[in-house]
Formats: C-alpha cells, sequence, structure tokens
C-alpha cells in the first residue's frame, strides 16, 4: 500500500494538502537485515512501510533476540518511546525483507502536526490504533494460551508466518520454538 492511499483512506486530505504532506517524506530502499535503529540510539525516524515486513526486538542475555513487534506494508514503524520522547530507544528496529519505506522525521512530523489539522487527527488515529494493538497483545501474552497466542497473531499479521523465521515468532509469542512447532503441526 502507498503512503498517499494510506492517508487518503485515513483522514480526508484535500489535494493539496496531501501533495504536501507526502512531500516531507524520504523514500528509501532498504537491504534484508540492515538496522534502522540500534538499542541506545535515538530513533530519527518514522517509518511507513510500502513493501516488505520488519521488527522491533530487544537483546537479552547471552545475545537471546526477543521480537517486540512486526510492522507489515501499510503500518507505520519506528521506536515510539524513542521517537517522540527522543530518548535513547530500548529496541532494535530492522527490516527482514528488502523493503521500501518513506520516512519523515520527528521536526518535520511537528510541523505538519502544526500546519494541518488533519495531521493532527491523523496522529490521534495512529495513536488509538497502536494502543489497541499494544493493549491486544498484552492481553495475549498474559491471558492467552500458547494456541490462542498464535490465532492471534495470525489475525493480526495474517501471511507473517510465510514471510518471518520462526525463532522470530515464537519470542514476539512468548514461547518456545518447539511449542510453536506443536501448534502449527496440530492447526494447519
Amino acid at each position: 500500500m502507498s503512503l498517499t492511499h494510506y492517508l487518503k483512506n485515513t483522514v480526508p486530505f484535500p489535494a493539496e494538502e496531501l501533495a504536501d504532506i507526502i512531500s516531507h517524506f524520504e523514500r528509501e530502499s532498504v537491504q534484508k537485515n540492515k538496522p534502522l535503529v540500534r538499542e541506545g540510539q535515538v530513533c530519527a525516524k518514522l517509518y511507513f512501510i510500502e513493501k516488505g515486513v520488519g521488527r522491533s526486538y530487544s537483546l537479552k542475555e547471552a545475545g537471546k533476540e526477543v521480537t517486540q513487534w512486526f510492522f507489515v506494508e501499510g503500518q507505520f514503524m519506528s521506536s515510539i518511546e524513542s521517537f517522540f520522547q527522543q530518548n535513547p530507544s530500548l529496541y532494535y528496529l530492522e527490516m527482514l525483507e528488502n523493503a521500501v519505506l518513506y520516512s519523515i522525521t520527528r521536526e518535520k512530523l511537528d510541523l505538519l502536526f502544526a500546519r494541518y489539522h488533519n495531521m493532527e487527527k491523523l496522529g490521534r488515529l495512529l495513536s488509538t490504533e497502536m494502543l489497541t494493538r499494544v493493549a491486544n497483545k498484552l492481553n495475549a501474552i498474559q491471558f492467552q494460551t500458547a494456541r490462542e497466542r498464535h490465532d492471534y497473531m495470525l489475525a493480526e499479521f495474517p501471511n507473517i508466518a510465510n514471510r518471518v523465521a520462526l525463532g522470530h515468532i515464537a519470542s514476539y509469542l512468548g514461547m518456545t520454538q518447539e511449542t510453536l512447532s506443536r501448534i502449527r503441526r496440530a492447526n494447519p
């Protein structure tokens, strides 16, 4: 999904506003496995994914990676707390496939929020959507069985199993690869 299409479908931007907004984004081609942000860096950009899948993750003891979130086409991707608070990121961001992204800096985004009421509306809608997704994931991790968590993930990211390594999915769901394999075999 293109950024223009996404914006038009989310908020009814007049054509002139939309053109100005799009002009503040920079198109980037990003190679698979390239880190966009490293833990401890301040996240300087908010990304819109036109093509590709990404993830945020942290490194635990002995270098074990724990996936926090997946990001797919038609979604924004960032280390949100780092981007908006300009604090060091707690996570790494990377693309798991070759990707086409549109990025915007915090300064340019703030300028657009100040300039256009519709951008403020977009920000509010995106914040509400992300808070709902985070609450749903927390509920899944805390209160659902392993099978229910797997089903939740498939509802949230329908094609993710064909695009992402089993280990990334297992860590996202808070289970071992063996448990995930058993669930997938029992639920073809």
